[in-house]
């Protein structure tokens, strides 16, 4: 429950929906609008399709709402990311990186920020949080648990540490979702997640966000998509927010299939380096107990090769192979395709809405 008294299902459920208006639509259809009507007081309204749109303000409310703090929309988990690293770094800044997350994040500073000469710091989640990786810092960004390898970090003492060293601290929470984890809570600056992934959970559109609790920063970041031109789409806007609807009853089932996954590939010969840290004795446990709220259905674990995994995705019936997670259906991707610094048979496994019984017995025949 948050402080309002309402659940996780309800908040999905309602959030950023309008008061109910008799004969008017439950929810709102998209807005296409590229110039608006002009008139009135100077700056009340929208002007401009790439300054405003009513429907994206309709689902920064709701997933505000869930973050804790003013969400602004991008198109895609990437632009959420490089948004908010070209709003915040000037040349000759330090940026702390998680060395063991999503590569295309490190991929975006080594090549397209060249220019600002950054001090880049990488760091796996684990740590070693020293000291130094703090001193100077502009920006230290996490991602916790971790994309593909599940670790996780503290994020209250890492943001403390940060602040004490005059940083602002950013969490990619895309693994997590902000049913599972609320980073602005635990003391972060910055949360920025691809909700391409779960809170679509569709498999279909692309979508980012960032959420912040300081207004000006916030105001930083909406200044920044506005002059950059990376705004979302209204409709893929729209079919956002009418699927966050079910994204409680969307995870409840992928931590469900998740758990019952691990439990049976737990001490299958086949399979080794399994990750879930909603497994009691997962290294990552305890930690990730502490800090999230609830499981989400992403683990990961290795077969022999990569020729092993190519055989278990074509002996499946219902797994297929995919490079995203969250989604309705069960995916497997093999990581070391994508230069990901993980061995050849290394999969990150996205647990879908299939009937865990079902599940359970394909990937067990596929792995036969």
């Amino acid at each position: 429950m948050n402080d309002s008294g309402l659940g996780d299902g309800t908040r999905c459920v309602r959030g950023g929906h309008p008061e109910p208006v008799s004969g008017a639509p439950m929810l709102p259809g998209p807005v296409f609008a590229a110039p608006y009507h002009l008139g009135g007081a100077e700056g009340s309204g929208d002007s401009y399709g790439r300054a405003g749109n009513p429907t994206w303000r309709a689902l920064e409310a709701a997933i505000g709402d869930l973050d804790g703090g003013r969400c602004v929309l991008l198109p895609s988990g990437m632009a959420a990311i490089s948004t908010v690293l070209r709003a915040l770094l000037r040349r000759g800044d330090a940026l702390v990186l998680p060395g063991d997350g999503y590569y295309a994040t490190r991929q975006f500073v080594r090549e397209e920020l060249t220019e600002l000469e950054l001090d880049v710091r990488e760091i796996a989640t684990p740590g070693p949080w020293t000291d130094d990786v703090f001193a100077g810092a502009r920006l230290v960004l996490l991602e916790t648990p971790s994309n593909p390898g599940l670790d996780v970090c503290d994020i209250a003492e890492l943001a403390e540490r940060a602040h004490r060293a005059g940083a602002l601290l950013a969490v990619d929470n895309t693994t997590a979702t902000p049913l599972g984890q609320r980073p602005l809570e635990l003391g972060a600056d910055i949360v920025v997640a691809s909700d391409t992934k779960a809170l679509a959970g569709h498999s279909d559109l692309l979508m980012g966000h960032v959420s912040v609790r300081d207004p000006g920063l916030a105001e930083r970041v909406e200044r920044a998509r506005t002059l950059s031109g990376a705004i979302p789409g209204p409709f893929e806007t729209w079919l956002v927010h009418r699927s966050m609807g079910t994204l409680d009853l969307r995870l409840a089932r992928q931590a469900e299939n998740a758990a019952a996954l691990v439990a049976a590939l737990r001490d299958h010969p086949a399979v080794s380096g399994l990750r879930w840290p909603g497994a009691p004795d997962d290294p990552s446990h305890e930690l990730a107990r502490r800090q999230m709220r609830r499981w989400g259905g992403v683990f990961r674990f290795e077969l022999a090769d990569a020729a092993a995994v190519e055989e278990f995705v074509r002996r499946s019936e219902l797994v297929v192979a995919a490079t995203s997670f969250g989604g309705l259906h069960s995916t497997v991707d093999r990581r070391a395709q994508w230069g990901d610094p993980v061995p050849e048979g290394f999969v990150r496994f996205s647990a879908g809405c299939e009937d865990p019984d079902d599940l359970v017995a394909d990937v067990l025949q596929a792995l036969s």
